[in-house]
């Protein structure tokens, strides 16, 4: 083949490929967020308290599921709870009641765009709303500042690190987590530095000196396990706890799932 023939071919691939990662580029929020287009009723489950969170990035909106059996002017551990990136908090409540079994209160966190908010979802937004929600919730009677848990999923792996690199908590439970977004990008053939929301969980649990609970389905294709082995290597008073699922899976059995939280959140004096 005569070289300029190969030379034309060479500038189609480079040009090809350049549109390709332009592509990517822009509609990357469109493949990390795909939750925004979940459409959701306006009505909100009995026995919930709603908590608007109003930021730069928009109208908010978080979940507070009150402990159960409170004492006049007792003050119960929370979880903070932050789901991935295919869900609305609509989904929670059911899934998030074996916190409140423990004697805790939960708030579920909802991010910009998802659900009945306002704004866009990026990493900036994010971390705006899950600082403002916290916050908020700290301001109410009944939830003692110095027993707050951070849990986050998949997605909400991120928002639950950026938080606690941002304000206090006894403790950070992830499950099926990743280390940052970054590596994902070479599942679509494109330089990582494009990546425009990182999280860098790694960063947050290397840093992280409250105990740290990492969940990971030994099958998982979609996040695989080795974000949280390498992420127990890194964080000093972490352990791991693998099942035999996936990802959308997990947990095989949930009340296994809340007895293994219930001993962790005991050996770290959070719940009795």
């Amino acid at each position: 083949m005569p070289f300029q023939a190969m030379l034309r071919i060479f500038i189609l691939v480079v040009f090809a490929y350049a549109a390709y990662v332009l592509l990517i580029f822009i509609l990357q929020r469109h493949l990390i967020y795909p939750g925004r287009n979940i459409r959701v009723s306006g009505q909100i489950p009995a026995g919930i308290v709603p908590i608007v969170v109003i930021t730069a990035s928009g109208h908010n909106e978080a979940w507070f599921m009150p402990p159960l059996k409170l004492r006049q002017g007792e003050r119960r551990p929370l979880v903070i709870f932050f789901h991935g990136n295919g869900e609305v908090i609509d989904y929670l409540p059911d899934q998030a009641e074996g916190f409140r079994e423990l004697g805790m209160g939960v708030l579920l966190v909802e991010y910009p765009g998802f659900g009945r908010c306002t704004g866009k979802p990026d990493e900036s937004s994010i971390t705006e709303t899950a600082v403002a929600a916290y916050d908020a919730v700290l301001m109410r009677d009944e939830v003692d500042p110095e027993r707050i848990v951070l849990f986050g999923r998949s997605l909400g792996g991120g928002a639950a690190c950026v938080l606690a690199a941002r304000r206090p908590s006894a403790a950070l439970i992830l499950q099926s987590a990743f280390t940052s977004i970054r590596p994902f990008a070479r599942r679509f053939l494109v330089p990582s530095f494009l990546v425009r929301d990182v999280f860098d969980n790694s960063k947050v649990v290397a840093e992280y000196r409250r105990p740290v609970l990492f969940f990971h389905g030994n099958g998982d294709t979609t996040v695989p396990p080795e974000h949280s082995r390498e992420m127990l290597r890194l964080s000093p008073h972490s352990r791991l706890v693998e099942l035999p699922c996936g990802h959308n899976d997990f947990p095989p059995d949930w009340q296994e799932f809340y007895l293994i939280i219930a001993g962790f959140l005991k050996d770290a004096g959070i719940v009795r």
